[in-house]
């Protein structure tokens, strides 16, 4: 096996090669056919997406025997010279302007710019890391851009175009290169594998992707440094969640699990578990917010993998599907917002793991606060309860008591309360005609409230006299108000 990095051994060689940047592949190729190619460009994007590649495939066109040609022929000495191991072309200059960006470098690349090719039919410059010439140095190089000679073309690659001087800019072609899709690296990075002929997990991929973070050389990279470290099994979920410093899933499921049902011992034993098996309480809290935001849009949209808005496999799809289930929409909101502002407060926090805590107290304990996501999250969570607990009423079970709720004893059931306590009436409450009114259905708690309010709703409010307050009452025996009156005396035989 070749000891060139992966990123090296699979660069590639021709437009139709390159992932990712159809918006910028398909003009220049059309330029190729028409002949129309512009002395001057400019290639600006993130790092990684193929701007250096795409100068050397353009260089490569251009010099073709065949060519100018957007598909190179790969048999001239052109083309073998510019290959992927090949030695080079003297035609073909890469000048890294980090180490010779300033006027002096420019000055002697203008003095050589004037003598022609040496066997090729341009002579070509490509400027990588053209951000790094200095004003300077680009003020002597501006008349060989704007005029250059008819075999002379220059190529400029950067990260940040905006300091590129605008006197080069408007001369030149800007194309911007974007982060490849994640979707498209992924079928990327399993065709390296099967060419690799390494087996990978279904969950390593998607891992691989995201590290990676658009960027193509940095994703080969990391699937570089895991095929390098696979065993005979090939790479497993185990061993890339343990190199790249991720959650395992199962840690996000039971504390996803443990917030959908209220279950802070279940949440603080992850939390436990975190800190002792030495995983990064920041790397666990971005993971967290990562699968919270899967969560909001599979409620939102079922069939969001199929659609391609969620990277995962398919159990794990699955899961999630069940875990979005279980939780409301106001809730499920809420915890990533709280997570998303714990993970900003977590940046230079001195004791990252008391920040994990509160993050998971904070989502656990929606009474604790009055706003209007807590409290759209406290009713969701009563809305779900009563759901679980089945429909109450006539026919049916009574509705299971949400948050550790229990209904009082029955309102029949004697004129003693708990422990052996007479039963006392409400402060300020006063008798009326009505007070012996039938008592409600036994049962208590929310059916034995309805029954008394419905009862009492249709007596006036002036039913209840008016208690004098100048003379004090009459001292007599308390009577117990809630209780029924005596059963009538039986009737004598005739």
């Amino acid at each position: 096996m070749s000891s060139l990095a992966l990123y090296r051994r699979y660069r590639p060689e021709s437009f139709a090669e390159v992932i990712g940047q159809e918006h910028v592949t398909d003009p220049l190729q059309q330029a190729l056919r028409n002949n129309r190619v512009n002395h001057a460009y400019l290639f600006s994007g993130p790092r990684g997406c193929g701007k250096t590649t795409s100068a050397r495939i353009l260089a490569r066109c251009l010099n073709c025997e065949k060519g100018p040609t957007p598909t190179p022929c790969g048999e001239c000495q052109s083309c073998r010279d510019l290959a992927r191991n090949g030695p080079g072309s003297i035609d073909v200059i890469e000048i890294d302007a980090a180490s010779h960006g300033g006027v002096d470098d420019a000055r002697e690349l203008r003095e050589k710019a004037f003598f022609g090719p040496a066997g090729s039919r341009y002579k070509i410059y490509i400027i990588d890391e053209a951000h790094m010439v200095t004003s300077a140095g680009f003020n002597a190089l501006l008349k060989v851009v704007e005029e250059p000679p008819e075999h002379l073309k220059f190529i400029f690659a950067t990260t940040e175009p905006e300091k590129v001087i605008g006197t080069i800019r408007s001369r030149t072609h800007h194309y911007p290169f974007r982060l490849v899709p994640p979707g498209t690296l992924r079928e990327y990075l399993g065709e390296v594998c099967q060419k690799e002929g390494i087996p990978v997990d279904d969950g390593v991929l998607p891992l691989v992707v995201r590290a990676g973070a658009g960027s193509v050389r940095d994703s080969m990279s990391v699937m570089d440094q895991l095929l390098a470290g696979a065993a005979a099994d090939g790479v497993t979920y185990a061993m890339a969640t343990s190199l790249l410093g991720y959650t395992d899933g199962s840690l996000l499921d039971s504390v996803v699990e443990a917030f959908a049902t209220g279950d802070g011992a279940a949440a603080f034993d992850v939390v436990d578990h975190v800190i002792e098996a030495g995983n990064d309480p920041r790397r666990f809290v971005a993971d967290l917010l990562e699968r919270l935001r899967d969560l909001v849009i599979l409620a939102a949209v079922p069939d969001a993998a199929e659609k391609g808005l969620i990277d995962a496999p398919a159990d794990v799809i699955e899961r999630m599907l069940a875990q979005a289930g279980t939780f409301g929409a106001a809730e499920l909101s809420r915890s990533a917002d709280l997570v998303n502002e714990g993970l900003t407060e977590m940046r230079g926090a001195h004791s990252p793991r008391l920040q994990l805590e509160l993050i998971c107290a904070r989502v656990l304990l929606p009474a604790a606060y009055g706003d209007d996501r807590a409290v759209m999250a406290r009713l969701d969570r009563l809305e779900r309860g009563a759901h679980f607990g089945g429909g109450g009423g006539a026919g049916g079970a009574a509705a299971v008591p949400v948050g550790g709720y229990a209904a009082g004893p029955p309102a029949a059931s004697g004129p003693s309360g708990p422990a052996g306590m007479p039963a006392m009436p409400p402060v300020g409450y006063v008798p009326g005609p009505d007070a012996h009114a039938p008592a409600p259905a036994p049962g208590g708690g929310v059916a034995a409230a309805r029954a008394a309010v419905r009862g009492g709703a249709g007596a006036p409010p002036a039913a209840v006299p008016p208690v004098p307050q100048e003379q004090p009452a009459p001292q007599q025996a308390p009577q117990p108000t809630h209780q029924a009156p005596p059963p009538a005396s039986p009737a004598p035989p005739r």
